[in-house]
């Protein structure tokens, strides 16, 4: 083997184990700088649909109409507190708790106020229930103020929470992937102080674990 090969061969060793020593940590968390195409946590995650026959004779179709284009909708439960600081929604694949800045955070910071741990870690104890291995950490922000400053201080937020879950999550090997999306997707009415509250937020996704089999 000549040196130049050694010298690539050396190299290959080198990647294996960097990529090993990753594979191997108790946790990790990551964001990359790719937008979906969609709003986070909308992605469809039921069956593909059941082919229907537009020329079934069951349907009643009116003469000259034809199918829209079908679509699979998850039915999701929504239960939000009294006060609106937290929301939970649940499909038949996922949960996602949402907690408003403001119960977490003073304005325009990204450390914590006295309530916030226990919030999270009430969290944290949900996931190790649900025994996750994939969570997802999203922060937002309303549209005041520049979307560069909002897109920072949302993904200080979110690094923030996943640095708190991460200290009660118990599974080994959960990946985080942890965004912040500043004024995006919003979920209520940035012309109202009450919209922009809810759109101040910082939302936690993990999958729900498959029921129990019975007999």
């Amino acid at each position: 083997m000549n040196k130049r090969h050694r010298v690539s061969a050396a190299t290959a060793v080198v990647a294996l184990v960097i990529a090993g020593a990753h594979l191997m940590g108790a946790s990790s968390a990551y964001a990359d700088d790719v937008k979906p195409s969609a709003p986070p946590g909308t992605e469809p995650s039921a069956a593909a649909p059941v082919p229907i026959d537009s020329n079934a004779p069951g349907l009643k179709i009116p003469q000259g109409g034809t199918l829209a284009p079908i679509k699979v909708l998850d039915i999701a439960e929504v239960v939000e507190d009294l006060g609106g600081e937290q929301r939970r929604q649940e499909t038949n694949q996922t949960v996602m708790m949402a907690l408003q800045s403001e119960v977490l955070f003073p304005e325009n910071s990204a450390v914590f106020n006295a309530q916030a741990a226990a919030r999270i870690q009430a969290i944290a104890n949900e996931i190790n229930t649900q025994k996750a291995t994939r969570v997802r950490v999203f922060g937002f922000t309303d549209d005041q103020g520049s979307y560069e400053h909002g897109k920072e201080l949302s993904k200080q937020r979110a690094d923030a929470v996943q640095a708190e879950l991460a200290k009660t999550v118990t599974s080994s090997g959960v990946i985080y992937d942890v965004r912040g999306y500043s004024e995006d997707y919003p979920i209520a009415d940035n012309g109202t102080e009450e919209g922009r509250k809810k759109n101040r937020r910082v939302e936690i996704t993990f999958p729900r674990s498959a029921p129990a089999g019975g007999n």
